[in-house]
């Protein structure tokens, strides 16, 4: 209880008590007196608490240490008539404390009250139903250990001395059970019911509530021998179905405990092979489970399914590796709400998680399902100024709940959404479309706390409106965003040079507009950039953590961060990559990797490090689990292996060597010519660039004495709208080293490149595929044409915007060898490099 003793906690309280007050006693007894002292506001000096009884109802009052005497900041009415508990937690956030309080209801409930400290004073955060017969207030350890958030265990009344025990965790808003800490709390409760079993085994509900704590601690052997007792008697309590549904889930549990134990944690896994990059996934152990087989993946959803690509198409696996969604769809987004938009030839669909397609027809476009709604959009193509979209809402079984009549569209936020009717004219709508409120400006934002950002004119500053249409802040701002938790971020700056602030609800500056960068991290905590090069703003930042009320709690030390999770964010400082907690410091007990990058806590209690774009996996002891391999096999005693290029943190470069040619100097030219294909060259250690460069490749074809790969680099200048891709392709004969090009593939005199022209011309006419190419620009193939060769066909690419737009990546033209066989020249080295 802080330094204070108890003594002179309660004489503190007294002398600030109301005429007539009187304190109230904490225990059974009333010995002592209903006072704590703790930190609750985050200041890191104790606020005193203490509650008192006036008028026959009582009060809780809190004082804060204000110069050199005590001050009354905070008296909020209770309930009951008695205090249970009293003392203090972090149980809604991480680190910082909220105060504590079991209000007497009954002979043995108790009422439970969480109060937060907040700009407004003292909120309860507890829901109205949070009652309680005996609780436990303690930060559990999970998979991952303990995380500076406490869990509450809370004990129910049913009937004799049997209690429902649920463990509950504060979660996005409200409490939520705890699952992941079940295995740490409820062995206790084992032990609480082996006793009451041993002294009353003709009890049912006894056997009922070990069997179920037996399940949640994972004990589900024992869990059905007591389960099994439980239905033995004649008249069971609970009733049958409530012990045959427990007895299911127990059987679920022991069914799937070995799929459970190698594979209901899968993690993403991606392996260098000699046909490309491929993907699988790994269990808690580094062992390759679902083999790497995809072209692409995403991680395991919290549903148990992963989006895959396989042979250029997407779908959806189990964690058995089962397609329920065939691999068909040019894309699928992750689901949300139970239910993913998908993309094909046709356009956007809605799926359920069993695959089945919920939309009656195909959409130009469809957003994730939001509280029940998706934004779609159609396109009215006989528009005389082109393409008019108008959007509505699906709900969630893929029906247009509101018509596609809007200009444009917002998701919605606790039942209501910002739609635009038309220019100057926007409205907020509720979820059957109804409006609730109309605006008659420039721009209205998407809403943030009942608070919307608008412009009066199209040109003109932002400010923020209320729900009604009533200006509550003036539009100053040359940008602003939406409000959340009570802040929102700014910026004043006049020119391209960046001045972003934090505001509150009034208006008034929370961090002055001093910054090139704010960023909203969560968890009451913002990132604060400063330019790297004041002149050159949009070169980056250099961050520093501040917490709500704009308090600075870190130097400028990061170059970037990650949003808070569970009370940690991942940063780099262009040397390492390591997690820091809310105090902005970096978290004890992590491991750190050199390298730019990101760590993630993943479930299951592995550290997914992606950190100079290779992806590995670490325990809290810094211990490699898992990581991408450097050495691609390909025929003995041939290899590739790949070798980093970092001079500068914004220069990255991953270049392939072989290994296992006869000749030396043979094989030193073909490597020395590899890394200046890739893009290794001098590049100042301390210099910041006015760019990044990033470089890979990839195996993209191995047979024989044939070797291919493709160099990617993407050179991205800092500011602009988006970088510009490379590929080079290197083709290469392993026993002699050679490098072809493409007339190598052909006879001596033909005109192949005429042939080729004409094919790929025809492509273009008459494949649907290539409707994206630019009219005109297509002029034939030249003779540096890049290009790659696979066992039955010639590939050749053009870079973005040569002949298409930029979205349309690297376009590609497959000429099957059958096709060309006249010209090829099958008698060529290049060619029996793969056909001896």
């Amino acid at each position: 209880m802080s330094a204070y003793n108890e003594q002179q906690l309660v004489q503190a309280v007294k002398a600030k008590l109301p005429n007539g007050a009187e304190l109230v006693g904490k225990d059974a007894s009333g010995a002592h007196e209903a006072v704590y002292a703790a930190d609750i506001t985050g200041d890191r000096v104790p606020e005193i608490a203490g509650v008192y009884r006036l008028n026959g109802e009582l009060y809780v009052m809190v004082l804060m240490h204000h110069q050199g005497g005590w001050e009354v900041v905070a008296n909020v009415k209770g309930q009951g008539y008695g205090v249970t508990l009293m003392t203090a937690a972090p149980v809604l956030g991480h680190n910082v404390n909220q105060l504590i309080i079991g209000w007497q209801i009954g002979a043995i409930w108790s009422k439970q009250s969480i109060y937060a400290w907040t700009p407004e004073g003292l909120k309860d955060a507890a829901p109205a139903d949070m009652t309680y017969s005996h609780i436990d207030i303690v930060d559990l350890p999970s998979s991952i250990g303990t995380d500076g958030q406490a869990e509450i265990a809370l004990w129910i009344h049913d009937t004799g001395e049997a209690y429902r025990v649920e463990v509950v965790r504060w979660n996005h808003g409200a409490f939520e059970a705890a699952p992941d800490a079940y295995p740490y709390y409820f062995p206790a409760v084992v032990g609480y019911y082996e006793r009451l079993t041993q002294e009353h085994p003709d009890y049912s509900f006894y056997w009922y509530y070990l069997a179920d704590a037996q399940y949640r601690a994972g004990m589900p052997e024992a869990g059905l021998k007591s389960v099994r007792k439980a239905l033995s008697f004649a008249e069971p309590y609970p009733e049958r179905h409530t012990l045959l549904e427990l007895e299911r889930r127990i059987q679920e549990m022991l069914a799937g405990r070995g799929e459970a134990q190698l594979g209901s944690r899968l993690y993403l896994a991606s392996v260098k092979t000699t046909s490309g990059t491929r993907w699988g996934y790994i269990n808690h152990s580094g062992e390759m489970v679902i083999h790497p087989v995809y072209d692409d993946a995403q991680d395991f959803q919290d549903n148990g399914l992963a989006i895959v690509s396989a042979h250029g198409s997407y779908g959806v696996i189990d964690r058995s590796a089962h397609y329920v969604v065939q691999p068909q769809y040019q894309s699928i987004s992750p689901f949300s709400e139970h239910r993913a938009t998908v993309m094909d030839g046709q356009g956007f669909k809605m799926i359920n998680e069993q695959g089945v397609i919920l939309t009656s027809r195909a959409y130009p476009y469809i957003a994730e399902l939001r509280e029940g709604r998706a934004v779609f959009y159609v396109t009215d193509h006989s528009s005389g100024d082109g393409d008019n979209s108008r959007y509505g809402y699906l709900d969630a079984d893929g029906h247009e709940v509101i018509p596609a009549r809007y200009a444009d569209a917002n998701d919605f936020v606790d039942g209501k959404a910002v739609v635009k009717l038309k220019d100057d004219n926007y409205a907020l709508i509720d979820l059957h479309g109804r409006k609730l409120a109309t605006y008659h400006f420039a721009y209205v934002g998407p809403l943030g706390e009942g608070l919307l950002a608008f412009q009066k004119e199209s040109t003109g500053k932002y400010g923020y409106i209320d729900e009604q249409g009533e200006i509550v802040i003036p539009p100053t701002y040359t940008s602003a965003f939406p409000f959340h938790d009570g802040r929102a971020i700014v910026n004043t700056a006049e020119d391209y040079k960046s001045k972003y602030g934090v505001i509150n609800r009034q208006g008034t500056w929370v961090i002055h507009p001093e910054y090139n960068d704010i960023r909203d991290l969560t968890e009451e905590r913002f990132a604060l950039g400063r330019a790297i090069d004041p002149e050159q703003p949009f070169i980056g930042s250099i961050y520093a953590i501040a917490d709500w009320d704009g308090k600075q709690l870190s130097d400028f030390t990061y170059r970037d961060i990650s949003d808070y999770k569970h009370g940690l964010a991942s940063v780099y400082d262009a040397k390492q990559t390591y997690l820091i907690d809310r105090t902005g410091k970096p978290a004890p007990g992590f491991p750190r990797v050199n390298g730019s990058g990101t760590l993630t806590l993943e479930p299951g209690g592995l550290i997914k490090a992606l950190v100079d774009l290779r992806l590995s996996y670490l325990d809290r002891s810094g211990r490699i689990v898992w990581a991408q391999n450097t050495v691609i096999p390909l025929q003995r005693p041939y290899q590739v292996t790949e070798e980093k290029y970092k001079p500068n943190p914004d220069y990255l470069v991953y270049y392939p060597q072989v290994t296992g040619m006869r000749d030396q100097g043979t094989q030193q030219a073909v490597n020395t010519k590899l890394k200046d294909m890739s893009g290794v060259k001098p590049i100042p250690a301390d210099k910041k660039l006015d760019y990044s460069y990033s470089g890979d490749f990839d195996v993209i074809f191995f047979k024989q004495k044939l070797l291919e790969m493709e160099l990617n680099g993407y050179h991205y200048p800092f500011g602009a709208a988006h970088g510009m891709p490379t590929k080079v392709y290197a083709v290469i004969n392993l026993e002699n080293g050679s490098m072809y090009s493409l007339k190598d593939l052909f006879k001596p005199g033909s005109d192949y490149l005429a042939e080729l022209s004409r094919i790929v011309g025809k492509q273009i006419k008459e494949d649907p595929q290539y409707s994206y190419v630019f009219p005109g620009s297509y002029t034939g193939i030249a003779a540096d044409q890049p290009f790659y060769v696979t066992e039955n066909a010639l590939h050749l690419v053009f870079a973005p915007y040569e002949i298409g737009p930029y979205a349309a990546g690297f376009p590609t033209f497959t000429i099957p060898f059958v096709q060309i066989k006249d010209i090829l020249n099958t008698e060529g080295e290049f060619w029996k490099a793969f056909h001896s």
